[in-house]
């Protein structure tokens, strides 16, 4: 038998509002045309006065719940990746834990900023496949808006807010293609000298304030595309696949530019590429788990499916994962109705 940890279930949310390129362009010297050229973006979602991180992040955990068919009971543990926590501490995982009743669950944040949700992914994993927890939500969500200095247009244009989760559940699994299911691997990296060129100018210690984004755009792109290859060639190249194994490819959405290049890496076309940045913008950890999830409920991400998913932010700090969506059972019959009783979770 081989212990997995498969992905079985998948939720998101984005905020009411939409704020278009049309509107930015009243505030700031920017056009549609010229934030379309530079990044793909059209509009973002911007959360709501008095709505927080945690309630994204809430909705999202709950759809994904729905989607696995389990309940909140069923959780043992909640990994929230994000960087505009609801408050210094605590963690914001904690908020939803409590707002969604799962009481059996620990929960906490991670902050890899961009490439959150991958890093969050990677500690789930380890904590289902060490035999620590069976079921994991591991979520991203931002309201990255309230970090934004609106007049700057090298970085107000990019971001918007949003949550994306996954459900994990751990499983033992028989059969000569039992080790080809779930989270394969997970490949993190930091660069803590490049932080400069992408980071917040304040915080606790530093100003005691939240500070704003500042980004130098030009070093940013140099860097994400040479170390988003690499980490792509990295993960195929641990698991013994070819670029062309690959079914999907969902890509942190910070950059049309960036997605196009990583699709050329893998000879992949862009219709095998779940791009949202056009809708979405960039909403940092949760750009990831909302694409993943979009490209899900509408058909195109299928059990049984590879999915190689990748992201970069400010740290710099990157990362890929390789999973095989669902379980053999969900492949079978095309649903995720019967994992509950069929993916049966390690005791």
């Amino acid at each position: 038998m081989t212990r997995r940890t498969l992905l079985i279930g998948s939720g998101s949310y984005l905020p009411e509002r939409i704020l278009t390129n049309e509107e930015l362009a009243a505030r700031v010297d920017t056009s549609d045309e010229w934030i379309r050229q530079r990044t793909g973006i059209g509009q973002r979602h911007i959360a709501a006065e008095g709505q927080f991180t945690s309630d994204l992040a809430t909705q999202a955990a709950e759809r994904a719940l729905e989607h696995a068919g389990l309940t909140p009971e069923d959780v043992d543990v909640i990994v929230l990746a994000t960087t505009t926590p609801d408050e210094t501490f605590p963690a914001t995982a904690t908020k939803v834990q409590a707002n969604i009743g799962a009481s059996q669950a620990f929960a906490f944040d991670v902050q890899a900023v961009c490439a959150g949700f991958v890093y969050a992914l990677a500690v789930a994993d380890n904590f289902l496949k060490m035999g620590q927890a069976r079921t994991a939500l591991v979520i991203g969500a931002e309201t990255f808006s309230r970090i934004l200095d609106w007049e700057d247009r090298s970085t107000c244009v990019l971001f918007g807010d949003g949550a994306g989760a996954v459900v994990l559940r751990a499983a033992e699994m028989d059969g000569p293609d039992a080790k080809s299911w779930g989270v394969l691997s997970t490949h993190l990296h930091t660069d803590g000298n490049a932080r400069d060129i992408l980071y917040v100018d304040g915080g606790p210690s530093s100003t005691q304030t939240v500070g704003h984004v500042r980004m130098n755009g030009k070093e940013v792109y140099r860097h994400a595309v040479g170390k988003l290859a690499a980490v792509i060639d990295e993960a195929l190249a641990a698991n013994g696949y070819a670029s062309s194994a690959v079914d999907w490819l969902v890509p942190h959405q910070a950059n049309r530019r960036i997605i196009e290049s990583m699709a050329n890496r893998l000879g992949l076309p862009m219709s095998k590429v779940v791009c949202s940045i056009e809708r979405h913008a960039n909403t940092s950890a949760a750009s990831v788990p909302l694409a993943f999830d979009e490209a899900v409920r509408d058909g195109r991400i299928k059990p049984g499916d590879l999915v190689l998913m990748e992201a970069i932010g400010g740290g710099l700090a990157w990362g890929a994962g390789l999973v095989r969506y669902g379980a053999p059972v969900m492949a079978k019959s095309g649903s995720v109705e019967t994992v509950r009783e069929e993916v049966v979770p390690i005791a």
